[in-house]
């Protein structure tokens, strides 16, 4: 019997097609796992901007996952917008919940099984705004993210999004000056984050420049720049990773390889409209 490994996600609704659940559900699955969407937010949105974002009800977004971790078993975990305050709080909730779980599983069986109850990893894509600059929760959607963030297995800001994330304690930080990516990443690290990869499609330059900041790792890996702007590209790049943790690759691998996966994505992408383009996520 074919099976795949499932991937709990938390996103919003993008009517467009171009980002949230749907690019969720379409990179998982063209990377061979298999999306568990749990809505948490509906938006109105079009393939450039968002013009309202309409949370779904914190226990409503608990009962969705709460169903399908009853009856599915979890091999990873990703997150986009939480849609409000409430509702991070809630998924950190279950993430606390889903791991203990996990490790009171490991620690019952024999010691050749435990490996099986290996704690789902968690992809935090932490979207502050639109690439537009429009607003994507309700509320101060940095402050909304803290919970979440020390349970967070890989974070995947771009760089506006690891500045604003790193705040003021960033400041500490002597090589900011030089290497303010860097800088942000070993910042949000101290706050509880594995692993951290600072995108760099909002830098200037021929080439964009992603950095990676691990426990005990540290690696760059640049990308020619693509013309034109794109929906839903930072959505693509952490639900790719998602689904290549879930299937057991190693973090150096599943980075790597879900970068140039959403590469392709973006060099095969298509317009629905003028303005952003859409990734062919099917592109493999």
């Amino acid at each position: 019997m074919n099976e795949r490994p499932c991937v709990l996600v938390f996103a919003g609704a993008d009517p467009s097609g171009g980002a949230g659940i749907a690019a969720d559900i379409q990179a998982i699955t063209a990377l061979g796992a298999h999306p568990l969407p749990v809505l948490t937010a509906l938006t109105v949105q079009d393939n450039n901007h968002v013009h309202g974002v309409l949370p779904v009800a914190a226990d409503v977004v608990l009962q969705q996952a709460r169903a399908l971790l009853a009856a599915v078993p979890v091999s990873a975990v990703k997150i986009g917008i939480p849609g409000s305050a409430e509702n991070a709080a809630a998924i950190a909730q279950l993430i606390v919940e889903l791991r203990a779980t996990h490790r009171a599983a490991a620690g019952a069986a024999p010691g050749w099984a435990s490996r099986l109850y290996s704690e789902p990893p968690v992809v935090l894509d932490p979207v502050l705004r639109s690439g537009n600059g429009d607003a994507l929760g309700q509320g101060d959607a940095v402050r909304a993210l803290a919970p979440l963030l020390p349970l967070a297995t890989v974070l995947t800001p771009n760089g506006p999004e690891a500045a604003a994330l790193a705040g003021a304690a960033r400041a500490a930080d002597p090589s900011a000056a030089s290497s303010p990516a860097l800088a942000h990443a070993r910042t949000l690290r101290a706050l509880g984050c594995q692993h951290v990869l600072v995108t760099g499609g909002h830098d200037e330059g021929e080439q964009v420049v992603n950095r990676w900041l691990g426990p005990t790792q540290q690696q760059n890996w640049s990308w020619p720049r693509l013309k034109g702007s794109y929906h839903g590209s930072g959505c693509t790049l952490a639900a790719a990773i998602a689904a290549l943790l879930a299937q057991g690759i190693s973090m150096a691998q599943a980075l790597a390889k879900a970068q140039s996966y959403t590469h392709r994505t973006l060099s095969a992408s298509y317009a629905i409209a003028p303005g952003q383009r859409i990734p062919q996520r099917w592109t493999l």
